[in-house]
């Protein structure tokens, strides 16, 4: 069982490894599951670019909609971590079952909302045509995985509040793997015994996917931990500093995925080709940033756990720490990216178009790593610490201010695919460098005038 426990707050590379590798591996399942439906329905005989791009349109939705609520995740692990450094985790013990509770309820407000107006919803992504109806199809199936997905992602919040990584990475090894194995099932068939379902069946692995995990998540929770997840009355006290993470990161989400939403919308208006290249290299993206998350979870656990202790001054050491990881792990997946550069394309589409657009603006995605590096590991340590208005202003600054002017300027400038990840690389920036800034004057400080 994973209890209360005193560990010291001595933070070594092994510790932090402990906690990031699984992590990262953890993270990893995300954007691999996108990743897979995109390779499988790329190299489909019939429809694949159109299918390509519907589930990349659909992809952007739904990421919003996971990364919305699924900042359970963050909140849970910031409080619980924080507890936990402190000694007193039995005073949040009861908090993870109220939470999740709350936001699986509210998933099942927005499938009710969103399933009958998927078509208006992808219409206003510029999808239009067989575009469109294959978004509407692969979305009203997708979106049922949608409550399943949000507990599971409660759950990794609480075991990484506890300082453990290591059962959500197994979880979402068997999710990933499983993913895989269905869509091959499913979107090709199996001669005699399953038709083939073409981007349906991409979207039926994913909500098998996806429930598994669930079930996978609540045994673990269970059996692991003293954790219930069985929701009772009252409210734990600490609900509603909670609810206001949750409402700062809403904010903040919304911000991070209206840049998404420029990007697609602008990428769908180019044409067929330009939305299907982007699909695969946004999802490249996201894959770098998921590699890359895996120390910005550690920074994100291990802060929490220090501020609870009051102990500034490892939190220092800790962020020097993951600073020259996160950049060494940016350079590795850059160098990776570039040596194995045409390769890479033609593993989800086969369509010359396609991958010509691909490879104009896959460096720009190569070169944006360290960056991403910094931005992503300080937003993990900004989450830990519960600095979530913060976290706020940022992203609303750097995509108000910075990245919506900048993509509107590049289309004007008929950029198209290199605009979008101009536009991208800029708000990296403007994301990681106040952080940083912010973090480094804050708690010099605190050790100063301890």
């Amino acid at each position: 069982m994973l209890r209360i426990g005193t560990l010291s707050t001595k933070i070594t590379l092994k510790q932090i490894n402990k906690l990031a590798i699984p992590a990262l591996i953890s993270g990893v399942s995300e954007p691999i599951l996108s990743l897979t439906d995109a390779a499988i329905i790329g190299n489909m005989e019939i429809n694949a670019t159109t299918s390509l791009a519907a589930v990349g349109i659909v992809g952007t939705f739904f990421s919003m909609l996971i990364w919305v609520l699924g900042q359970t995740r963050s909140a849970i692990s910031s409080i619980i971590s924080q507890y936990f450094g402190a000694n007193n985790l039995k005073a949040v013990k009861n908090l993870p079952a109220q939470a999740i509770f709350l936001i699986t309820s509210l998933s099942l407000i927005i499938i009710a909302i969103t399933y009958p107006l998927a078509k208006s919803i992808f219409e206003l992504y510029n999808a239009s045509g067989q575009i469109l109806e294959s978004s509407v199809g692969y979305y009203q199936i997708r979106v049922f995985g949608f409550p399943f997905t949000l507990f599971t992602i409660a759950v990794f919040g609480t075991f990484r509040g506890l300082q453990n990584t290591y059962y959500p990475m197994l979880i979402a090894i068997i999710g990933a793997l499983s993913n895989i194995i269905f869509d091959f099932i499913l979107v090709y068939g199996i001669q005699g015994y399953i038709p083939a379902l073409h981007i349906k069946g991409a979207a039926y692995a994913s909500v098998l996917a996806q429930i598994l995990m669930a079930i996978l998540s609540a045994y673990y929770i269970l059996k692991k931990t003293n954790i219930p997840i069985m929701a009772k009355l009252p409210f734990n006290p600490e609900i509603k500093r909670f609810s206001l993470m949750i409402l700062n990161l809403f904010v903040r989400t919304i911000a991070l995925n209206l840049a998404l939403y420029f990007a697609t919308s602008f990428a769908t208006k180019y044409g067929e080709n330009y939305i299907a290249a982007y699909t695969i290299a946004i999802n490249l993206w996201f894959l770098g940033a998921f590699l890359i998350d895996g120390y910005a979870s550690a920074g994100n656990i291990l802060s929490g756990k220090l501020l609870g202790a009051k102990d500034y001054e490892s939190l220092i050491d800790l962020s020097n720490k993951l600073i020259k990881y996160g950049i060494a792990i940016g350079f590795i997946i850059a160098t990776l990216g570039a040596i194995f550069y045409y390769p890479i394309g033609k593993i989800f589409s086969n369509d010359k178009t396609v991958l010509d657009e691909f490879y104009k603006v896959f460096w720009i995605i190569l070169c944006m790593q360290p960056l991403c590096a910094l931005a992503f590991i300080f937003d993990g340590v900004f989450k830990g610490l519960g600095r979530m208005k913060y976290l706020r202003n940022v992203l609303l600054f750097s995509t108000l201010i910075v990245f919506i002017p900048v993509v509107f300027w590049t289309d004007y400038m008929n950029l198209k695919l290199y605009g979008i990840f101009i536009a991208f690389t800029l708000w990296i920036i403007a994301r990681g460098l106040p952080l940083i800034i912010k973090f480094r004057k804050t708690f010099k400080s605190l050790v100063q005038n301890t």
